[in-house]
């Protein structure tokens, strides 16, 4: 579900990049190799699509809990394939619950479609060699991207993170001990509303000016709803040395109480001005989708006609508002 923040916000001294120390990557002597090899043709590497000059269009799944779910799942990925998305990320869900299923998920896309698997991998519950052990199966896979994300609390919202014995704490941590194992890109996570634990805009910058000292080749943002909101993160990062691609993150609001719900976890709260907008609709969920659709399309538009290198949507297992927002984008998505 969604980005996994990763406040390494709360306790940063001063605005430069590379103070304090940061935490080994693991104490104890791993049981794995220094580099993982792969059985696997290995997919596209998303830097080196991003470096060849062209956007990046791509969209995001969770792995399903039922089979019931996993049909909708693959029904929704090969309804989008035919878009040629640049990648399809597969989440690790909240406090890294889903994480076999995850990992079978991922492999069968990039053994199964001929689409580009980016694996999320995730800090939580989980000690750096049985990390080590996800990565090789993501490299046996042939996966060769990954979105390294510090995770939620598995208690939810507003409940204290926890690190594991001996584990790691922050994001820029699993950055490194990724890049450690092979020729992986790595991906992280950006906020353009702040993260519910930074202590400021300008901390969340550093935090992602310090993921890109470790190794990050591009990041991809928590769900947002206007386009300042986006540049302005985008500007603050800079100040700090910090120029990957940041590429956007949209979910088309369909259901306002789920949209709700994952506000709680990310900090994007809807805007005054567009929960006014809905609340007009009353309970017309037709409207309320075709009204999220327009907004989401209108913000892509904004976003790519000022330069952004892309769009990351979150489609949550389904492929038909991703596909009305495509078809109106036309040619600003087709031409890539």
């Amino acid at each position: 579900m969604l980005l996994h923040p990763d406040p390494q916000v709360s306790g940063i001294k001063g605005t430069h990049r590379g103070e304090g120390t940061a935490v080994p990557v693991s104490r104890h002597r791993s049981t794995y190799p220094a580099r993982v090899p792969s059985h696997q043709p290995p997919q596209p590497r998303v830097r080196d699509v991003i470096a060849a000059g062209g956007r990046s269009f791509s969209f995001e799944f969770f792995p399903p809990k039922t089979d019931e779910g996993e049909r909708a799942l693959w029904q929704a990925l090969r309804e989008l394939e035919p878009l040629r998305p640049t990648f399809v990320s597969v989440t690790y869900g909240a406090g890294g619950s889903t994480r076999d299923r995850t990992v079978r998920v991922t492999a069968r896309i990039a053994q199964q479609t001929t689409m580009t698997p980016v694996a999320h991998l995730t800090c939580v519950g989980a000690s750096p060699d049985e990390l080590r052990a996800v990565v090789a199966q993501y490299a046996d896979a042939g996966v060769r991207t990954i979105l390294a994300l510090r995770g939620d609390p598995p208690g939810g919202p507003g409940q204290p993170w926890v690190q594991h014995p001996g584990g790691l704490a922050h994001a820029d941590e699993l950055v490194r001990l990724i890049r450690s194992l092979g020729d992986f890109s790595v991906g992280v996570a950006a906020f353009p509303d702040k993260h519910p634990e930074a202590v400021d805009l300008e901390a969340d910058a550093v935090a992602l000016a310090r993921k890109q000292d470790a190794g990050a080749d591009f990041a991809i943002t928590q769900f947002f709803f206007r386009a300042r909101d986006y540049f302005e993160l985008v500007e603050r990062a800079a100040r700090h040395g910090c120029d990957l691609p940041i590429i956007p993150g949209l979910m088309p609001v369909t259901n306002l109480a789920q949209i709700s719900r994952f506000a709680a976890f990310s900090g994007a709260a809807l805007p005054d001005e567009l929960t006014a907008r809905f609340a007009a609709l009353g309970d017309d969920p037709d409207a309320v989708r075709r009204l999220g659709v327009e907004i989401t399309t209108a913000l892509a538009d904004d976003l790519l006609a000022a330069g952004a290198p892309g769009l990351h949507l979150y489609t949550l297992n389904r492929s038909t508002a991703t596909r009305e927002i495509y078809a109106a984008l036309g040619a600003a998505v087709g031409n890539r």
